[in-house]
């Protein structure tokens, strides 16, 4: 169902991880059967076009971070210029672009976190929803996706769902399509893709990682001056989170120092300091490989 309606051969879509997702891994991915989706993160028309151009010649969609679309709606249409096959909506009200979206001739894929947010998501009558467990790198909701999988199911009809969050092997596909999933979308295992826009220096730590070594944290959105309205992003830990984490209230009352330090370990790549995004499933993820060898591994 999800193969003939996204026009791809393996139920597998690439999350549109900012920084990471970009034209060659989401091009990557879509000549391996799946699909892959530009990640926009917070909107900027020179990277977006950039990407394009790196995607040229595949058949790519794109992702938003909702609320920040709101704020630079044309964005969306300097995305639809270039006729992606969908446009995946994350965190905020997907209702006001659906129309344009369609009217495009693009899929929308909603992005959901609990059941009232599905509920506002199948207003805008989406394509595909997309239930994202906690266990997810980057930003997220509060709930596991055992069992904030099927009870989206329960209310979805007809609406195909995929499965986020935690999935990085064969493994994670078989139990996210046994709760009735009908594909699934992965970040963090493509995050070490040799494609990936990854840092090699993080590339490296996401493979020595394990999974009880990320935590769900806003401190890295604090010191970028990012606000997530309280809403948590799953991390790899490291010197600054054991600084910050809890201690958010005394970093904001330090932020011209702390931010300035921050970018400046940006722009070293100096990992002890700044920020990963890498969800439960690094233990699972032990080699950077090409993304087509990634979609084989999960998708036989």
């Amino acid at each position: 169902m999800i193969a003939k309606l996204l026009g791809i051969a393996k139920p597998l879509v690439l999350a549109p991880m900012g920084s990471v997702s970009g034209g060659a891994l989401a091009a990557a991915v879509s000549r391996a059967g799946g699909l892959g989706l530009i990640g926009a993160g917070y909107g900027d028309a020179a990277w977006i076009r950039e990407q394009f151009q790196h995607a040229e010649g595949a058949r790519v969609g794109i992702g938003f971070i909702t609320w920040s679309l709101a704020k630079r709606p044309e964005l969306l249409d300097l995305a639809l210029s270039y006729k992606p096959c969908a446009v995946m909506l994350s965190f905020g009200d997907p209702r006001p672009f659906a129309a344009k979206i369609r009217q495009s001739g693009a899929k929308l894929i909603c992005q959901v976190q609990s059941l009232a947010i599905t509920r506002q998501a199948l207003e805008a009558a989406p394509d595909v929803l997309v239930a994202q467990g906690t266990e997810a790198g980057g930003h997220g909701g509060e709930r596991s996706l055992f069992a904030l999988l099927p009870a989206v199911k329960d209310i979805a009809a007809n609406t195909p769902v995929l499965a986020a969050g935690g999935i990085a092997d064969r493994r994670g596909f078989d139990a996210a399509m046994a709760l009735g999933a009908d594909g699934v979308l992965i970040g963090t295992r493509f995050s070490a893709s040799e494609e990936a826009l990854t840092s090699p220096q993080a590339k490296k730590r996401i493979v020595e990682a394990s999974g009880d070594a990320t935590i769900r944290t806003t401190v890295f959105d604090v010191v970028r001056n990012f606000d997530w309205r309280g809403i948590t992003g799953r991390a790899l830990r490291n010197k600054f989170t054991d600084t910050w984490q809890g201690r958010e209230a005394e970093l904001k009352q330090r932020m011209d120092a702390e931010c300035k330090a921050y970018y400046a370990a940006v722009e070293r790549r100096d990992f002890d300091t700044a920020l990963i995004f890498a969800g439960e499933a690094v233990d699972l993820i032990d080699s950077v490989l090409p993304a087509a060898e990634i979609v084989r591994r999960i998708v036989h």
